[in-house]
C-alpha cells in the first residue's frame, strides 16, 4: 500500500528562482488566512469542525481551507510562491523539511515556538527533530505515527505460537514467522512492502537502528548503512524471504490489510493507519522486535509532518501563527485524535491514561502505538538528497529479498550511489 504520509517526492533545484513576494494585508474586516491540507473523509470532517470552531471564537479572523493532495503540495506551494499566491498555512511532509527551509517565504518559527506558552518541549522529540533544519524550525508538528507488529490472533493460536511480547528479538520473530507459514494454504508469516519505495525503506531503517547502525554519518556527508549493523539487519530480511520463505513480498505495495483480513498473512509491521481496515479479524498490536546483544534496543520509525507558515505580510502572518498555535494546542490535539484515530502529537495528551483508553476504545490497538512513540529515538536524515538515498537503499533491500544480491554487496552499491549523490556528482 502506498501511503500518502510516506510518499517521497524526487525534488531537485527547488528554490533558486523563488522570491519573497507576499500578499497585501487586508485593511478592513477579518483577516483572511488560507490553509492547504490533504485531509479527506473523517479527517476532513473533523478538521473542518475545528476551523468552524476557530472562526466562531475568533471573529477578527476568517480561516478558509483548500484541499490539496499531500503528495503534490510541495510543487503546488513552489508554484504559488513564484506567482505571489502562497497559502498562509500548509500541511507538508516532514521529509521535505530541508527543501522547505530554502523557501524564502517560509516563516522561521524558532523564536515563536520557544515562547513559554507554546510548550515546544511538549511535542515528541522526533517531531521537533523533523521540524528542525540547522538553526531553523520550519513548521509545527501536524502528524506523528510509528511502526509496530500487528498480528492475527487466530492464526497464532491455530499454529500454537505464543503471541508476540515486548521482549521479542528478531530471532523470535523469524521463528514465529516460519511456524506461521503454510505453503499448502498460501499462508505467510509476514508481509513486507517490496516495491523499492520509501515504504520498503521505512521497514528496513528501524531494523538498522535497532542493530546499532545509522543511515548517514553524523555530518551527513557519507552513507553509514553499509556497516556490520546494516548487513545484520538486511540479512535478517534475506533469511526470512529467501531461506525460510516466510516473508510475502508485496511488490504492488497494496495487499497488506487485504491478505491479513483473508488469513493469508499472520503479521504486518505497519502503523495505526491500517487498524481500521482490519475489520475481519481479531488482531493484536506489539512493539517491534530488537536484535539481541546490541545497544539499539526497541526502536521504531516515524514520519512527522508539519504545519508550515508563510509570510504574506505581517497581519496575515501573525494570524496564521495564532491559528497554528491554537490548532496544535493540547485541547485541539486531543479532539482531532479522538475524532480521527490519529496519534496525538503532544506528550501531555499521549501520556494521559484516560485519553489512551478513549482512543483504544475507538480503535483497538491504538494505545500501543501511542505508547510506542517513546521508542521513536531517531528520524530520517534531514538532507535534500534523501529521495535519491531512499531510492538506492530501496533497490538494495528488494534485490536482497528477491535473492538477487548479497546484503554486503547490495549495501555497498547503495552506499556508493549515496556518497556520489551527497557529493553532488
Amino acid at each position: 500500500m502506498i501511503r500518502r504520509r510516506l510518499c517521497i517526492a524526487l525534488v531537485t533545484a527547488l528554490v533558486c528562482l523563488l522570491t519573497a513576494c507576499g500578499g497585501a494585508d487586508s485593511s478592513s474586516g477579518p483577516t483572511e488566512i488560507a490553509v492547504w491540507h490533504g485531509y479527506q473523509d473523517t479527517e476532513g470532517k473533523v478538521f473542518k469542525n475545528l476551523i468552524d470552531q476557530y472562526n466562531k471564537e475568533h471573529p477578527d479572523v476568517k480561516v478558509t481551507e483548500l484541499y490539496s493532495s499531500n503528495d503534490l503540495v510541495l510543487q503546488k506551494v513552489l508554484t504559488a510562491v513564484r506567482g505571489g499566491s502562497a497559502p498562509d498555512v500548509a500541511y507538508m511532509f516532514g521529509s521535505w523539511s530541508p527543501n522547505i527551509a530554502k523557501i524564502r517565504q517560509v516563516v522561521d518559527m524558532s523564536d515563536v515556538v520557544n515562547q513559554g506558552d507554546w510548550s515546544w518541549d511538549d511535542f515528541y522529540p522526533a517531531e521537533r527533530q523533523a521540524a528542525t533544519v540547522g538553526e531553523k524550525i520550519i513548521g509545527v508538528p501536524a502528524l506523528v505515527d510509528n511502526l509496530a507488529i500487528v498480528y492475527n490472533k487466530k492464526l497464532f493460536a491455530d499454529a500454537g505460537v505464543a503471541a508476540p511480547t515486548a521482549s521479542w528479538t528478531w530471532d523470535d520473530f523469524r521463528a514465529a514467522a516460519a511456524k506461521l507459514t503454510d505453503p499448502s494454504k498460501g499462508q505467510y508469516g509476514w508481509l513486507i512492502p517490496a516495491d523499492g519505495s520509501e515504504d520498503t525503506v521505512w521497514h528496513y531503517i528501524p531494523m538498522l537502528w535497532e542493530a546499532g547502525g545509522d543511515v548517514l554519518t553524523p555530518d551527513n556527508t557519507h552513507a553509514a548503512f553499509n556497516s556490520e549493523a546494516g548487513v545484520r539487519a538486511l540479512t535478517a530480511l534475506r533469511d526470512m524471504a529467501v531461506t525460510d520463505k516466510s516473508l510475502y513480498l508485496d511488490t504492488t505495495n497494496e495487499n497488506g490489510p487485504k491478505l491479513m483480513n483473508s488469513g493469508k498473512v499472520a503479521m504486518l509491521v505497519t502503523g495505526p493507519w491500517d487498524l481500521s481496515q482490519l475489520s475481519d479479524i481479531d488482531y493484536g498490536v506489539q512493539v517491534m522486535p530488537t536484535f539481541s546483544g546490541t545497544d539499539g534496543a526497541h526502536q521504531t520509525i516515524s514520519g512527522p509532518d508539519n504545519w508550515v507558515v508563510f509570510d504574506n505580510g505581517d497581519k496575515k502572518k501573525q494570524a496564521a501563527i495564532d491559528f497554528v498555535k491554537w490548532l496544535t494546542a493540547p485541547d485541539q490535539v486531543r479532539t482531532f485524535s479522538l475524532g480521527t484515530g490519529d496519534l496525538p502529537t503532544r506528550l501531555s495528551v499521549g501520556q494521559d491514561p484516560a485519553f489512551r483508553d478513549q482512543l483504544n476504545e475507538k480503535l483497538p490497538g491504538s494505545a500501543t502505538f501511542v505508547e510506542n512513540l517513546t521508542n521513536v529515538k531517531k528520524v530520517r536524515p534531514a538532507v535534500e538528497q534523501y529521495p535519491a538515498i531512499s531510492e538506492a537503499l530501496g533497490q538494495a533491500v528488494v534485490a536482497v529479498m528477491l535473492g538477487k544480491d548479497e546484503p554486503a554487496t547490495a549495501l555497498k552499491n547503495a552506499a556508493d550511489a549515496t556518497d556520489a549523490t551527497l557529493a553532488g556528482k
